[in-house]
C-alpha cells in the first residue's frame, strides 16, 4: 500500500466520524492513529525518506493533524461520558459558579427551594423536624407566655408576624390571643375583624379601664382570639400623657386574663411611643422581626436601648427572646449578608427558621385571613408553621 492510499484511507475514516457512523462500525475501521495493520515497514516508514518531504500539506496533515481528535472521539474518557447527556452537560458548567454566586441556603429555610434551587431538600419534613428539635432547648419557655413583637421600624412584618405566628400556634394547640396595640388596626382586620363596627376596644381598655375580656374577638380559626384595636387608639398617644401610670395600663389589663391564654401577642406600632412602652411593660419576651434589608438594621440599636430603659424602671423580667429573620430573598447578596450580620451579633437569639418574600404572604390579610388559612401548603405557610414550632419550644400545652 503506497503513502497515497494511506492518506485517502485516513480522509475516509475522519470524513465518515464527521457524519456521524456509529462507534461500532468506527471501531471496525483501521487504527485511529493512521498506520494500519496491514501496512507494510516500506509504507510506514515511507514519510521518512527525505524525498517525501516535498510532498503536499494534503497528503499528510488529514492524518497527523487530526490524528489526536479522531482518538479523543473513538475512545472518549469514562469520566467524561455523562456530557454526551443534555441535562448534565447543562448543568456541569454552571455548578462552580453557582456555587460561588448565589448565597447558601440557611439552615431552616425550608421553604426557600423555589428560590434557591441548590436548597431543594432543604423542606423535607425530617430537616424540619431536626431543626425544630435542635432549636428546642434555648426558645422553650413555661407557659403562659406574653410577646410583644416590636420594631421601631414600619413596613418590617411586625403584624404579618404577630398574625401569621398566632395562628400557627393556635394551629400547634395553643390558645392564643394577639392583641392589637397599632392605631392602623391592621392586624385585626388580617385576622377578619371589621374595626369600625365594635363595641369595645384597646382603645377603651387602656384608656377607659374596660376590662379586655369585654372586647375580645374570636376568630375564624380554633384556639385563636384577638384583642382589636380602633382608629381611636391614635389619640391614646397623647391623651395617656396625663394619665396616672400610664405606663402600666396594658400590664394591669393583661393580669386579668394572662392564665386564659398560652401566648400573648402583641403587636406593637412602628414607633417608640407609649403605646409600644405599654406594649414592653406588660410583656415577659421581645420578638424583634428583621426585614433582610439594610435600613432594618439601622434602628435595631434603639430599640434595644428603650428595651433596656423598660428592663431597669419598669419590667426587670423582660428579655429580647427571638429574632426573626422576614422578607428573605436568596436571590439578593445583601440579604444573605444581613443575615449573616444578624447572626454572628446576636447567636443564639436568631431563630434559625427564615421567612421567604412571598406574594401570598401580602395577599392572605386582603381576605382577612392569615396564610395557613389562605394558602395552607405556600412556602409562607411552611415557614410560619415552622416558626411556631421553633419559638414555641415544644413545651406541652397546659391541661384544661
Amino acid at each position: 500500500m503506497t503513502d497515497d492510499d494511506v492518506a485517502a484511507r485516513g480522509r475516509a475514516i475522519f470524513e465518515r466520524l464527521r457524519a456521524g457512523v456509529a462507534s461500532d462500525e468506527r471501531s471496525a475501521s483501521e487504527d485511529p492513529s493512521g498506520a494500519p495493520e496491514d501496512v507494510d515497514e516500506g509504507a510506514s516508514e515511507a514519510p521518512a525518506d527525505p524525498a517525501d518531504e516535498t510532498a503536499p500539506d494534503t497528503d499528510t496533515s488529514p492524518t497527523e493533524v487530526d490524528a489526536a481528535p479522531l482518538h479523543e472521539t473513538i475512545d472518549p474518557d469514562p469520566e467524561l461520558a455523562a456530557a454526551d447527556d443534555p441535562g448534565a452537560s447543562a448543568a456541569a458548567p454552571t455548578a462552580a459558579p453557582v456555587e460561588e454566586d448565589l448565597p447558601r441556603p440557611l439552615p431552616g429555610a425550608s421553604d426557600i427551594p423555589d428560590l434557591d434551587p441548590r436548597a431543594s431538600g432543604a423542606d423535607e419534613p425530617a430537616a424540619a423536624e431536626a431543626v425544630a428539635e435542635a432549636t428546642t432547648s434555648s426558645f422553650a419557655r413555661p407557659l403562659p407566655r406574653i410577646m410583644a413583637v416590636a420594631n421601631q421600624k414600619g413596613g418590617v412584618g411586625k403584624t404579618t408576624t404577630s398574625v401569621n405566628l398566632g395562628a400557627c400556634l393556635a394551629d400547634l394547640g395553643y390558645r392564643v390571643l394577639v392583641v392589637d396595640l397599632d392605631p392602623q388596626g391592621n392586624a385585626s382586620t388580617g385576622l377578619g375583624i371589621n374595626i369600625r363596627d365594635l363595641q369595645g376596644s384597646m382603645y377603651d381598655v387602656i384608656l377607659h379601664d374596660l376590662p379586655i375580656e369585654d372586647c375580645v374577638e374570636a376568630t375564624a380559626l380554633r384556639n385563636l382570639f384577638c384583642a382589636p384595636s380602633s382608629l381611636d387608639l391614635a389619640g391614646a398617644e397623647i391623651e395617656l400623657v396625663p394619665a396616672f401610670s400610664r405606663e402600666l395600663r396594658l400590664k394591669r389589663a393583661l393580669d386579668e386574663v394572662v392564665d386564659d391564654y398560652d401566648f400573648i401577642l402583641i403587636d406593637c406600632p412602628p414607633s417608640l411611643g407609649l403605646l409600644t412602652v405599654n406594649g414592653l411593660a406588660a410583656a415577659s419576651e421581645v420578638v424583634v422581626p428583621i426585614q433582610c434589608e439594610y435600613y432594618a438594621l439601622e434602628g435595631l440599636g434603639q430599640l434595644l436601648r428603650n428595651v433596656n430603659l423598660v428592663q431597669r424602671n419598669l419590667n426587670p423580667g423582660l428579655e429580647v427572646s427571638a429574632i426573626v429573620l422576614v422578607m428573605y430573598d436568596a436571590r439578593t447578596k445583601l440579604a444573605d449578608q444581613v443575615v449573616t450580620e444578624v447572626r454572628e451579633h446576636f447567636g443564639e437569639k436568631v431563630c434559625r427558621n427564615v421567612i421567604p418574600r412571598t406574594v401570598r404572604l401580602s395577599e392572605a390579610p386582603s381576605f382577612g385571613q392569615p396564610i395557613i388559612a389562605f394558602d395552607p401548603t405556600s412556602r409562607g405557610a411552611i415557614a410560619y408553621r415552622e416558626l411556631a414550632k421553633e419559638v414555641s419550644g415544644g413545651t406541652p400545652q397546659r391541661a384544661g
